[in-house]
């Protein structure tokens, strides 16, 4: 959070000499976990559950993709799940803690190193809609989710082919 000073002030540590105190904040209703905005979209496709749920169904395909699988260089893909869930948890309006771990996303600069053309864009997306279909959710929901990721494959290209 940005203080009148313009400072940023960070959850969880005292404020900063001739700063109030941050009061603290009431779980929000309409999630169960308190977590997040009831008016989000993150919050109206089931929280966080949702998005760990996809991304378990996702990284059991990618451990498996021979396209995929050699991108990841961690032998356990656990790492990379539980960064891609917290990324999609804040992206869609739930709590902050990957800026809170990791800082600012920086997508592009996060995937630079690794090869990513076509092939490999193609090979993530059905792997990502795979992951998406067990989700059953309403077609709205689901074309949002679908719309970014298919965007966001598609930003994240590096190789011409």
């Amino acid at each position: 959070m940005e203080t009148m000073t313009g400072q940023t002030e960070r959850p969880g540590q005292p404020p900063r000499p001739g700063q109030p105190p941050r009061p603290e904040q009431p779980p929000r209703p309409g999630l169960p976990d308190g977590d997040g905005r009831a008016d989000t979209f993150y919050a109206a496709v089931g929280g966080e559950q949702t998005f760990r749920r996809l991304v378990d169904a996702f990284y059991a395909g990618v451990a498996e993709d021979p396209v995929l699988r050699p991108l990841y260089p961690e032998d356990d893909l656990g790492p990379a799940a539980e960064r891609l869930t917290l990324f999609l948890v804040q992206y869609w309006g739930g709590p902050s803690t990957y800026s809170q771990q990791r800082g600012h996303p920086r997508l592009r600069m996060r995937h630079a190193p690794f090869p990513i053309g076509v092939a490999a864009r193609d090979a993530w997306l059905a792997r990502m809609r795979a992951a998406l279909d067990t989700l059953d959710l309403p077609a709205e929901q689901d074309r949002i989710l679908w719309n970014y990721f298919t965007s966001a494959a598609d930003s994240l290209r590096n190789l011409a082919g």
